[in-house]
């Protein structure tokens, strides 16, 4: 098997955090950058999609809140079995609020910092939005990481203003609990400019790709998931791709198979 220092070559040096190791050796050991949106909203379809496609996908993205029959217990054991399949769990929030409120979001009824490994956040109220995520997973003992929405795919959002995604990327360098950044799979070239800003020391993970490239609902537009990786993506945020498709198991396996092969040319 390929050693991970050997595939990520300088990401693997630069990227200090223990996540960023664990995920990139995860990557090898199941050669995909699949990071699956599991948008189902049972515990029984959760549970169905993630027993079909657990070989192929390296982190599981959750929306815990759109769960519509949720219950601790049901979730734990739902975690539980991803984290056995060598997942990272990784809950996209989007936290925005400051920071004493991020921290005191991450307790409550789904107590998200006791099973997410990884947030999303927007820095739009500022970089205390960090530090209070930080507090909130050094408050029972665990590691996490966030990262930092620097671009989306959707039509029109605001963060595309000139400057924006420079700011982000400037503060996020500076803190220890930023993992990386969230760019725009579905438009290669601001992802590469994305790649120059942040250099190798962070993770960039993106939503928007789509081995059919076309526009999805509401605003979503995709871009080729090879191309995202060539371009310096280090996760493919993979949703209707693989939960829409006739047999999702044959779906992240092209996924999985996809964004592996990218990622060999792009070390060559």
């Amino acid at each position: 098997m390929m050693r991970a220092a050997e595939v990520w070559g300088e990401r693997w040096s630069a990227c200090e955090s223990s996540l960023s190791r664990r995920y990139m050796e995860t990557v090898v050991a199941k050669q995909s950058l699949v990071i699956l949106a599991a948008d189902r909203y049972t515990m029984a379809g959760l549970s169905e999609l993630l027993e079909d496609v657990s070989d192929h996908v390296v982190a599981l993205k959750t929306h815990v809140d759109l769960v519509e029959d949720w219950s601790a217990s049901a979730w734990s054991e739902f975690i539980g079995r991803a984290v056995a399949a060598d997942m990272l769990i990784f809950e996209d929030r989007k936290h925005g609020d400051i920071g004493k409120i991020a921290r005191d979001q991450m307790g409550g009824a789904y107590d998200s910092r006791n099973w997410a490994d990884l947030m999303t956040a927007h820095l739009i109220s500022g970089p205390s939005v960090l530090d209070g995520m930080a507090e909130a997973w050094k408050s029972v003992g665990r590691e996490g990481g966030v990262l930092l929405l620097a671009q989306m795919s959707s039509a029109g959002n605001l963060l595309e203003i000139p400057g924006y995604s420079a700011a982000v990327v400037a503060v996020g360098q500076q803190h220890p609990a930023c993992f990386g950044f969230i760019g725009n799979g579905s438009r290669p070239d601001e992802l590469a400019q994305l790649r120059q800003l942040v250099g190798e020391g962070r993770m960039i993970w993106t939503p928007g790709v789509n081995i059919a490239v076309v526009d999805g609902e509401l605003g979503q537009r995709y871009g080729c998931p090879r191309q995202a990786v060539i371009s310096g993506s280090d996760g493919i945020i993979v949703g209707s791709g693989i939960h829409r498709a006739e047999s999702p198991s044959k779906a992240a396996k092209a996924y999985a198979e996809m964004s592996w092969q990218a990622l060999l040319e792009r070390g060559r």
